[in-house]
């Protein structure tokens, strides 16, 4: 793993979205163009929850290799749902999406957090995606048949974040 020794996760500011919407471009997760209704709550009230980070090994905000986005999930008790990671597809396979995902199970845990979920497709363009959870220990809690589109099922993950 290739990762800095400086760390190089932190909050996403607002200088940073060209860049996180070249990250979105490259991995076509969604139109980047949504990414500005998306994150301006986090940028604007000083009191949402949201999480939104990314990964950026220099100083240089147009640097961004990853971002990731959490939220709390409404009328629960300290669950969150991880609604966007998404690295880079030249510097997949360095351990960027594990480091980001462990900072937010550690943060999250530190503040008494309990549970946090992911959801994807069931399609077999997203089974790479699927294994990355499974290898960061999440266990798969559910399927819905066809929640996206006829053939294309929501898997959600679930992984406990305090023992």
């Amino acid at each position: 793993m290739n990762v800095p020794k400086h760390n190089p996760i932190r909050p996403a500011v607002p200088g940073d979205i060209p860049a996180l919407k070249r990250v979105i471009d490259a991995t076509d997760m969604f139109p980047s163009e949504m990414l500005d209704d998306m994150i301006a709550d986090f940028f604007n009230d000083k009191e949402n929850d949201e999480i939104w980070l990314t990964f950026d090994s220099s100083d240089d905000q147009n640097n961004a290799k990853a971002i990731a986005y959490c939220r709390p999930e409404e009328m629960t008790d300290r669950t969150w749902n991880l609604l966007l990671i998404a690295v880079n597809p030249d510097f997949q396979g360095e351990g960027i999406g594990a480091a980001l995902m462990s900072h937010i199970e550690d943060h999250l845990a530190a503040r008494g957090q309990r549970v946090l979920i992911v959801e994807t497709s069931g399609t077999d363009a997203l089974a790479r995606t699927r294994e990355f959870y499974r290898l960061c220990q999440y266990d798969q809690e559910s399927r819905i048949r066809d929640f996206y589109a006829d053939g294309d099922d929501k898997i959600t993950f679930r992984k406990a974040l305090q023992s």
